[in-house]
């Protein structure tokens, strides 16, 4: 071999050396590509998860469950829905309190105010027992069902029975009750309002109702025939106020809650 057909042998191999190189680096540049695209991937999918399920401590962990916008809190020692379907629907966010004294609230709404009426017994009765004869419509207090079936804090699209309704009432418990007929507007308004004050507050229709709504403690009443908007509900909010979390011989706490009270409710 000559020369000259070294020197080109030689440039022929360098050349074929310089184009393995470059399909190497071509390789690894792919390798990597992929392997950032995978990362972002797994990232993006631990943000959606940790977003999707609150980013810290699941409701079983806490003891509870939080169903969607209905707040149910239940487990074997809270309660039960005792198969009632949840209201989850978004209610209208209240407007501040222009009456905050309770008296003067429950005039200007013209809701009858009740306080401190008898109590009318607290045996517990088994499941699915004749409903008592109670006094007061909805009912204030009286014999009702043996735990664990008491009716668990939440707000609700059908009606309980008041036989579970009554158990919660004498854990300290305050229970908004409206008449199915009233508008679409006033219920999720209603709904904003128990959304202010969702902790150990129950929220349903009552079909026996003669008036628009009604709050009720144990032993203690606010009905109101009519629906007067913020007036209505300054009034059950001052009822809350007032009469959540006493009255009913069991501590409140004995069935655990969370969230804002009636008590201290959020501000609209």
């Amino acid at each position: 071999m000559g020369k000259g057909e070294r020197e080109r042998e030689r440039l022929r191999e360098e050349r074929i050396a310089a184009e393995e190189s470059d399909k190497q680096s071509g390789r690894n540049r792919l390798l990597i590509g992929y392997a950032v695209v995978s990362t972002l991937v797994i990232a993006i999918a631990v943000v959606v998860f940790l977003l999707v399920s609150g980013g810290g401590e699941s409701s079983s962990a806490k003891g509870e469950t939080d169903d969607g916008g209905a707040h149910i809190n239940v487990n074997q020692e809270m309660g039960s829905t005792n198969g009632i379907q949840p209201d989850e629907r978004a209610g209208v966010i209240p407007p501040a309190p222009k009456e905050t004294n309770l008296k003067a609230a429950a005039q200007k709404a013209n809701c009858e105010l009740r306080l401190k009426l008898p109590d009318e017994g607290k045996t517990h009765l088994p499941v699915n027992s004749a409903e008592p004869n109670y006094k007061t419509s909805p009912p204030s207090s009286g014999n009702h069902v043996e735990p664990p079936y008491q009716q668990a804090d939440g707000a609700y699209s059908d009606e309980p029975k008041q036989l579970d309704a009554v158990h919660s009432l004498e854990h300290g418990r305050l229970a908004i009750e409206y008449s199915p007929d009233l508008p679409e507007q006033a219920q999720l308004e209603l709904k904003g309002l128990y959304d202010t004050m969702y902790g150990a507050t129950l929220l349903f229709p009552y079909d026996e109702m003669i008036y628009d709504v009604a709050a009720v403690t144990w032993t203690n009443l606010l009905t109101c025939r009519e629906y007067k908007g913020q007036a209505t509900l300054d009034a059950i909010r001052a009822f809350g106020v007032e009469t959540w979390g006493k009255y009913g011989g069991e501590p409140v706490e004995g069935f655990a809650f969370t969230g804002p009270t009636p008590a201290e409710p959020e501000e609209g």
